[in-house]
Protein backbone atom coordinates (compact mmCIF):
# COMPACT_ATOMS: atom_id res chain seq x y z
CA UNK A 1 0.00 0.00 0.00
CA UNK A 2 2.90 1.99 1.13
CA UNK A 3 4.19 1.91 -2.89
CA UNK A 4 0.82 2.69 -4.51
CA UNK A 5 1.02 5.60 -2.41
CA UNK A 6 4.83 6.82 -3.33
CA UNK A 7 4.12 5.79 -6.78
CA UNK A 8 1.11 8.08 -7.27
CA UNK A 9 2.43 10.54 -5.03
CA UNK A 10 5.91 11.28 -7.57
CA UNK A 11 4.20 12.06 -11.14
CA UNK A 12 7.41 12.98 -13.19
CA UNK A 13 6.69 16.26 -15.79
CA UNK A 14 8.91 17.07 -18.72
CA UNK A 15 10.03 20.00 -16.89
CA UNK A 16 11.18 17.62 -13.92
CA UNK A 17 12.33 15.06 -16.21
CA UNK A 18 14.54 17.71 -18.01
CA UNK A 19 15.72 19.14 -14.99
CA UNK A 20 16.74 15.87 -13.22
CA UNK A 21 18.55 15.53 -16.70
CA UNK A 22 20.72 18.30 -16.55
CA UNK A 23 21.11 17.81 -12.90
CA UNK A 24 22.93 14.20 -13.44
CA UNK A 25 24.65 15.03 -16.92
CA UNK A 26 28.65 15.78 -16.62
CA UNK A 27 29.62 19.19 -17.44
CA UNK A 28 32.25 19.57 -19.67
CA UNK A 29 34.63 22.85 -20.17
CA UNK A 30 34.91 24.14 -24.11
CA UNK A 31 38.44 23.23 -25.17
CA UNK A 32 40.02 27.21 -25.98
CA UNK A 33 43.11 27.11 -27.88
CA UNK A 34 46.58 27.70 -26.14
CA UNK A 35 48.66 30.45 -27.50
CA UNK A 36 52.01 29.11 -29.18
CA UNK A 37 54.27 28.49 -26.79
CA UNK A 38 56.71 30.55 -28.72
CA UNK A 39 55.12 33.90 -28.04
CA UNK A 40 54.90 35.23 -24.70
CA UNK A 41 51.36 35.69 -23.22
CA UNK A 42 50.42 39.11 -22.20
CA UNK A 43 50.06 39.97 -18.21
CA UNK A 44 46.86 39.63 -16.75
CA UNK A 45 45.63 42.59 -15.60
CA UNK A 46 44.77 42.56 -11.79
CA UNK A 47 41.80 42.46 -10.14
CA UNK A 48 40.40 46.11 -10.07
CA UNK A 49 38.06 46.51 -6.52
CA UNK A 50 35.02 48.63 -6.14
CA UNK A 51 35.11 50.69 -3.28
CA UNK A 52 31.46 51.31 -1.76
CA UNK A 53 30.16 55.06 -1.92
CA UNK A 54 27.66 55.44 0.12
CA UNK A 55 24.43 57.78 -1.46
CA UNK A 56 25.79 61.63 -1.25
CA UNK A 57 21.82 62.26 -0.91
CA UNK A 58 19.05 60.85 0.92
CA UNK A 59 16.12 60.62 -2.14
CA UNK A 60 16.25 63.66 -4.74
CA UNK A 61 17.66 65.70 -2.76
CA UNK A 62 20.59 66.34 -5.60
CA UNK A 63 17.80 67.73 -7.66
CA UNK A 64 16.56 69.84 -4.61
CA UNK A 65 20.22 71.72 -4.35
CA UNK A 66 20.19 72.21 -8.53
CA UNK A 67 16.42 73.63 -8.84
CA UNK A 68 16.48 75.71 -5.28
CA UNK A 69 19.90 77.03 -4.80
CA UNK A 70 21.60 76.74 -8.46
CA UNK A 71 24.40 74.38 -7.61
CA UNK A 72 25.31 70.57 -7.89
CA UNK A 73 28.68 68.23 -7.50
CA UNK A 74 28.25 69.08 -3.47
CA UNK A 75 31.58 67.22 -1.52
CA UNK A 76 33.09 67.00 1.56
CA UNK A 77 36.76 66.11 2.13
CA UNK A 78 39.27 66.22 4.39
CA UNK A 79 42.49 67.32 3.70
CA UNK A 80 45.81 68.61 4.80
CA UNK A 81 46.07 64.81 7.35
CA UNK A 82 42.42 65.66 8.27
CA UNK A 83 43.31 69.06 9.83
CA UNK A 84 40.73 70.73 7.27
CA UNK A 85 37.35 69.62 5.61
CA UNK A 86 36.65 71.18 2.23
CA UNK A 87 33.53 71.69 1.63
CA UNK A 88 32.97 72.21 -2.63
CA UNK A 89 30.25 72.68 -5.34
CA UNK A 90 29.72 73.44 -9.01
CA UNK A 91 27.55 76.98 -9.73
CA UNK A 92 24.58 75.85 -12.28
CA UNK A 93 22.75 79.10 -11.70
CA UNK A 94 24.97 82.40 -10.34
CA UNK A 95 21.92 84.11 -9.16
CA UNK A 96 20.41 81.27 -6.97
CA UNK A 97 23.92 80.60 -5.61
CA UNK A 98 24.81 83.75 -4.78
CA UNK A 99 24.42 83.35 -0.95
CA UNK A 100 26.45 80.60 -0.84
CA UNK A 101 29.34 83.47 -1.81
CA UNK A 102 28.20 86.34 0.11
CA UNK A 103 30.52 87.37 3.15
CA UNK A 104 27.97 88.63 5.22
CA UNK A 105 26.93 85.32 5.61
CA UNK A 106 29.34 83.18 8.27
CA UNK A 107 29.43 79.34 7.31
CA UNK A 108 29.39 76.65 9.48
CA UNK A 109 29.75 72.80 9.21
CA UNK A 110 28.15 70.88 11.72
CA UNK A 111 28.76 67.70 12.93
CA UNK A 112 26.15 65.95 14.88
CA UNK A 113 27.92 62.80 15.81
CA UNK A 114 30.87 64.52 16.71
CA UNK A 115 29.23 67.14 18.47
CA UNK A 116 30.72 70.03 16.61
CA UNK A 117 30.49 73.23 14.57
CA UNK A 118 33.69 74.32 12.94
CA UNK A 119 34.02 77.85 11.52
CA UNK A 120 36.03 78.95 8.54
CA UNK A 121 39.17 80.74 9.63
CA UNK A 122 40.00 83.92 9.55
CA UNK A 123 44.06 84.44 8.67
CA UNK A 124 45.96 87.43 9.07
CA UNK A 125 47.43 88.52 5.82
CA UNK A 126 45.19 86.06 3.71
CA UNK A 127 41.61 86.44 5.18
CA UNK A 128 38.66 83.76 4.84
CA UNK A 129 39.90 80.49 3.68
CA UNK A 130 36.89 80.47 1.41
CA UNK A 131 35.60 81.85 -2.24
CA UNK A 132 33.45 85.21 -2.24
CA UNK A 133 33.41 86.60 -5.76
CA UNK A 134 30.20 86.61 -7.31
CA UNK A 135 29.77 83.32 -8.86
CA UNK A 136 30.00 82.47 -13.19
CA UNK A 137 28.51 79.15 -14.12
CA UNK A 138 30.10 75.79 -14.30
CA UNK A 139 32.76 77.10 -11.98
CA UNK A 140 33.84 75.00 -8.89
CA UNK A 141 33.77 76.95 -5.48
CA UNK A 142 35.39 75.72 -1.86
CA UNK A 143 35.74 77.00 1.50
CA UNK A 144 38.08 75.36 3.98
CA UNK A 145 37.03 74.68 7.84
CA UNK A 146 39.19 74.33 10.84
CA UNK A 147 39.21 70.78 11.80
CA UNK A 148 41.88 71.33 14.77
CA UNK A 149 42.05 68.19 16.68
CA UNK A 150 40.35 66.02 14.32
CA UNK A 151 36.58 65.65 15.24
CA UNK A 152 34.78 64.91 12.17
CA UNK A 153 35.78 61.64 10.49
CA UNK A 154 35.88 60.33 7.41
CA UNK A 155 32.32 58.41 7.29
CA UNK A 156 30.89 61.29 9.05
CA UNK A 157 27.82 62.88 7.80
CA UNK A 158 27.18 66.57 8.13
CA UNK A 159 25.67 69.83 7.61
CA UNK A 160 27.10 72.69 5.86
CA UNK A 161 24.77 75.73 6.89
CA UNK A 162 25.64 79.33 5.11
CA UNK A 163 23.24 82.06 6.06
CA UNK A 164 19.73 80.85 5.08
CA UNK A 165 21.44 77.81 2.61
CA UNK A 166 21.51 74.05 4.25
CA UNK A 167 22.68 71.08 3.05
CA UNK A 168 22.07 68.39 5.23
CA UNK A 169 23.25 64.70 5.77
CA UNK A 170 26.70 65.19 3.49
CA UNK A 171 29.05 62.60 3.37
CA UNK A 172 32.23 63.25 4.82
CA UNK A 173 35.44 61.51 2.25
Amino acid sequence: MEREMLKTSLKWSPGLLLAAALALTPRVAAAQPQPPKDKAAPAAKPATRVRYKPDRFAGRAWKYYQLIWGIDSLSVKLVESGEVVRFSYRVLDPDKARTLNDKRNEPSLIDPRAGVSLVVPKMEKIGQLRQTGAPEVKKAYWMAFSNKGRPVKKGDRVDVVIGQFRAQGLVVD
